[in-house]
């Protein structure tokens, strides 16, 4: 180190112990890096602390160290002298330690003086105006639950209302039954008959208390918290106050949560509920203000036309949007316009989800299009979603939306895109289907029941579909009311308005999953750029797989066609009567069909759902000397393909370390989330103070076309893309 200047890690937030023979020794807290000068005044040297720990008000802290080869006695730094004489005493020493502590009485520090445990900036007494709040929210959870016919807007908010109403009244709970559609709970007390069920109503609009009982036998104790207090909901509760007071102990807070909620927590267990406060609040904020920014900027930098937007909200939360141009390129010439909203919890990164929309290709597979990281799955999310999805596309086609249509989808989607349809995803349908079927059904039943709603569902004409409607009723008028209630239009071929063209389902979130590694919790940053990285693999992939390709229409959509060409040879084709203009045909086999060969349409409307030439028109087609491969929608053809990956996704070289944040990596090492490990060992985490020297490890990346997983030597891409 330089002359008149020595390297200062500032300890805050720890706790000292002393050992038999009186030596001191520090643990936990946190750790930041400064430089000393000789020349400082001890004015200035409180003012580069407060700098250096984010503006606190030194006033309130005192500052000591240990003398060289001496830990058994602090030293105090109240004036300059003190502070010179600390230079020069540590002029040999690589690094010195600096404990900031919270002013005390004198009582107080006779007591540090007697336990050599001093009370660091970490000590927080709890105020009684917030123990007091804090007791009066939770008096008001006793009637969060009131009875039978309460509804609230889905199971989620139930298990919420449950858990308040359970530390209220001070008993502990399991769970019978626990899923998308019903929630089944009882006390775990001795004998204790109370229990609660809420399930969705009929309509499947709401969330609604069908039973529960009216009192417990057990008696109300002190809750343990192995139970009721997660680690979410503990920094839930501590977010709030931690956000005024940083250096909120675990010891306080258990002592906190003791007395204004009856909850016994252990050390670790507070340790760690405030670990995940300090991470949504400060890690968060980070990316927020320094790196989200930085990196759509550099995503719109190195993929022109690309849209990536981030808007920032309270709490340090925020919403952010990205669609790259060979996305959205591709799905305006290449793709049907057909978009299946869809969103993903992805693991490990479980305070996050990725609203995603998403199309396929002319074989069917999945396309994505855009998608954007928010907190959770809201009203206001998708609509903000889906109003960048508008502004980022300049198409004029009028779209066909699929969803599960929670969360309000049905509402917001009309006021963004009123001209669209909207209809269900055939496989959400089946599974809230199969919920219907209580256990009283028979595994053969059960099939035949859900047999019958997929031909309900697949059905192209109105006949078809009341045939499979009165088979279901037959066994079950509450399940034939039931499906008529969530408005066949918005399932059933025989009266969905959109264009599906054979494709009811997008297994977006399967394919997402597996893009995104489950070993390490990525920051946001990372997560999207995995994305981006998955996403030009796959449009180079395909893009090079289409060359080989010597059809006309792709290979799933020229299997389809051969299939209908073959059943089309027995069919006898007549010229309808009084048929002018050559174009009507009558098509007979076991019925009578109509083929209109210029309007492309045919009686069955299988022709019009599928976006292919059905059995009938295929005979008619044959019958005047055409080809089957003119009267088939553009998007199944090869050249369609071909256009939906003709644009790349370029490599956004310098993902890894954007250069706002090296220039302050000096001040602050630890602003850069990098990965983590997601399962946790026993016992306590240890903490460390940063240090340059440990090395970090990070999830293996290649350095040629920066994707996770995988280096250079096993890339796929080459450098030409």
């Amino acid at each position: 180190m330089g002359k008149g200047q020595i390297v200062a890690v500032l300890q805050v937030g720890g706790e000292f112990s002393t050992d038999a023979d009186g030596h001191m020794s520090y643990s936990g807290g946190e750790a930041h890096a400064m430089l000393v000068k000789s020349d400082w005044t001890f004015s200035a040297f409180k003012h580069e602390i407060s700098s250096t720990l984010n503006n606190i008000k030194v006033d309130q802290f005192v500052f000591k160290y240990f003398l060289p080869k001496n830990n058994k006695t602090l030293i105090s730094i109240s004036n300059d002298k003190d502070l010179h004489r600390m230079v020069e005493f540590h002029a040999e020493s690589e690094t010195t330690y600096i404990y900031v502590m919270k002013k005390v009485d004198n009582r107080a520090l006779s007591v540090v003086a007697d336990l050599a445990t001093p009370v660091d900036a970490t000590a927080v007494v709890p105020t009684t105006q917030d123990g007091s709040k804090r007791q009066k929210i939770c008096a008001t959870w006793k009637n969060v639950i009131t009875g039978v016919g309460q509804v609230f807007d889905g199971p989620r908010d139930f298990r919420d209302a449950l858990h308040k109403y359970a530390i209220a009244h001070r008993f502990h709970y399991r769970f019978i039954k626990n899923d998308s559609s019903r929630v089944t709970a009882e006390c775990t007390g001795e004998d204790c008959p109370w229990r609660i069920h809420a399930s969705k109503s009929p309509a499947k609009k709401q969330f609604m208390i069908k039973k529960i009982s009216e009192s417990h036998t057990c008696e109300s104790e002190t809750v343990k918290s192995h139970r009721l207090a997660s680690q979410r909901w503990v920094a839930s509760v501590i977010k709030e106050k931690l956000r005024d007071s940083p250096n909120y102990r675990p010891r306080d807070i258990a002592n906190d949560l003791q007395r204004e909620y009856g909850l016994c927590l252990n050390y670790s267990q507070a340790w760690r509920g405030r670990s995940i406060a300090q991470k949504e609040l400060y890690s968060t904020h980070d990316e927020v203000t320094n790196q989200l920014p930085w990196f759509c900027g550099r995503i719109m930098e190195t993929n022109p036309q690309s849209v990536a937007t981030v808007v920032a909200l309270e709490d340090s939360k925020f919403r952010l949007f990205v669609a790259f141009h060979a996305s959205l390129h591709g799905f305006e010439h290449g793709c049907r316009p057909l978009l299946f909203l869809d969103v993903v919890s992805a693991k490990p990164n479980k305070q996050w989800k990725l609203l995603a929309a998403t199309s396929v290709d002319s074989e069917g597979d999945v396309f994505p299009v855009a998608f954007a990281v928010v907190d959770d799955e809201s009203s206001e999310h998708w609509h903000w979603f889906l109003e960048q999805i508008k502004s980022s596309l300049s198409t004029s086609r009028a779209i066909t939306f699929i969803s599960n249509g929670e969360n309000g989808l049905w509402d917001e989607l009309p006021l963004v895109f009123p001209d669209s349809h909207h209809g269900y995803c055939v496989d959400y349908l089946i599974e809230e289907f199969k919920t219907q079927l209580d256990d009283a059904w028979t595994e053969e039943a059960r099939d035949a029941m859900v047999e019958h709603l997929k031909k309900a569902i697949y059905s192209c004409t109105v006949d078809e579909f009341n045939q499979f409607i009165e088979l279901i009723k037959g066994e079950s008028d509450k399940l034939a009311e039931w499906l008529l209630d969530i408005k066949p239009e918005r399932w059933s071929d025989a009266f969905f308005k959109g264009s599906r063209h054979g494709q009811y389902s997008c297994h977006f979130s399967s394919t997402i999953v597996e893009w995104i590694p489950t070993r390490y919790e990525l920051s946001v940053v990372q997560l999207v750029d995995t994305i981006r990285c998955k996403l030009m693999e796959m449009m180079y992939t395909r893009r090079e797989s289409s060359n080989a390709w010597a059809e006309v229409l792709t290979p799933a959509a020229n299997q389809k066609l051969q299939e209908e060409m073959s059943k089309a040879h027995t069919l006898n084709v007549i010229p309808a009567e009084s048929n002018e203009n050559g174009n009507v045909f009558k098509v007979c086999d076991d019925s009578v069909n109509v083929v209109n060969i210029d309007a492309w349409e045919c009686t069955c409307r299988k022709w019009h759902v599928s976006g292919l030439p059905c059995m009938h028109a295929i005979a008619v087609i044959e019958r005047i000397g055409h080809s089957a491969y003119d009267y088939c929608v553009k998007y199944f053809k090869t050249e369609c393909y071909r256009l939906t990956y003709a644009m790349s996704i370029n490599p956004i070289p310098d993902v890894i370390l954007p250069p706002s944040i090296l220039s302050d990596q000096s001040q602050s090492p630890a602003t850069y989330p990098c990965p983590i490990r997601t399962r946790r060992r026993v016992g306590r985490p240890k903490e460390k103070p940063s240090d340059p020297r440990i090395a970090i490890k990070r999830a293996v990346r290649c350095s040629r076309c920066k994707g996770y997983g995988h280096n250079k030597a096993t890339c796929k891409v080459p450098l030409s893309t």
